[in-house]
């Protein structure tokens, strides 16, 4: 009754505020964090993620392995549910920097469609897990608190590998690769997989993705995510720090381009 209620004030929220003849920017956000909060279609794809990650864990299983098996997961949009701080962005005017620390701190992001069976059935399977996130390391706490409170298997300090001096994953994912065979990746940004993916345009991320094409499903397991993420900063000419004016009009570039 709850979800159906905060879904109505959401829904009389965007048609009000679409009837202002509000800008791209504003629209697009809305809608995709919408899309992500009540499509089902968005359920089916995390549980599909899943489901193929499982059939990919069962066949690696059968093989003899010398070093310890490891599964690599994001944090974010992986296994950690962040919408509902999205629509507060929306509908309170939260701010990303200041805000999230405290989103974080109450530890109250819910569980992505089929991520806690999953890593589950790999703890189970006598894989080690691990948490690869750009969250900073001042978020330790809050993270672990949110994954102790959902469930997830092996969520200690030294599985969660947080941000420090750098956004470069690949040194995090070295790190377990040292001890581990790594069985798949999984995430919600392309840079949750390779380094080619870091810092790169439209062009050259789509190239890359062509180069790792058969990865994809097998090493690699992708979930959606429309409402944020690399993708979003190629669009701006790879940085969110321009004012929304411009944004609005490279969207709109974009847009005219691929007509």
């Amino acid at each position: 009754m709850k979800k159906s209620i905060f879904f109505l004030v959401i829904l009389i929220f965007v048609s009000s505020t679409f009837a202002e003849d509000i800008g791209l920017m504003r629209k697009s956000i809305i809608m995709s964090t919408l899309w992500q909060t009540t499509s089902a279609e968005y359920k089916a794809l995390a549980y599909q993620a899943y489901n193929i990650a499982r059939l990919r864990l069962d066949e690696d299983l059968k093989i003899k392995r010398t070093q310890k098996r490891a599964i690599i997961v994001d944090a974010d949009e992986t296994v950690i549910d962040n919408s509902a701080f999205q629509v507060r962005m929306i509908v309170d005017d939260a701010q990303y920097y200041g805000d999230f620390d405290n989103w974080v701190k109450s530890a109250e992001g819910k569980a992505i469609p089929g991520s806690l069976d999953f890593l589950n059935y790999a703890h189970e399977n006598g894989c080690d897990i691990y948490y690869i996130s750009n969250r900073k390391l001042h978020h330790m706490e809050g993270t672990l608190k949110n994954l102790k409170i959902l469930g997830f298997p092996q969520a200690e300090v030294s599985h969660i590998l947080l941000k420090n001096d750098t956004s470069n994953k690949g040194i995090r994912r070295d790190q377990v690769a040292e001890d581990h065979f790594i069985v798949m990746l999984i995430g919600d940004n392309l840079i949750d997989f390779e380094d080619v993916f870091r810092q790169k345009n439209i062009e050259e991320r789509f190239s890359s993705v062509e180069k790792f094409k058969d990865e994809f499903g097998k090493r690699f397991i992708i979930l959606p995510n429309p409402m944020y993420g690399e993708w979003e900063k190629t669009l701006y000419g790879g940085t969110r720090q321009i004012p929304e004016k411009e944004k609005e009009k490279k969207l709109w570039e974009h847009l005219n381009n691929n007509k």
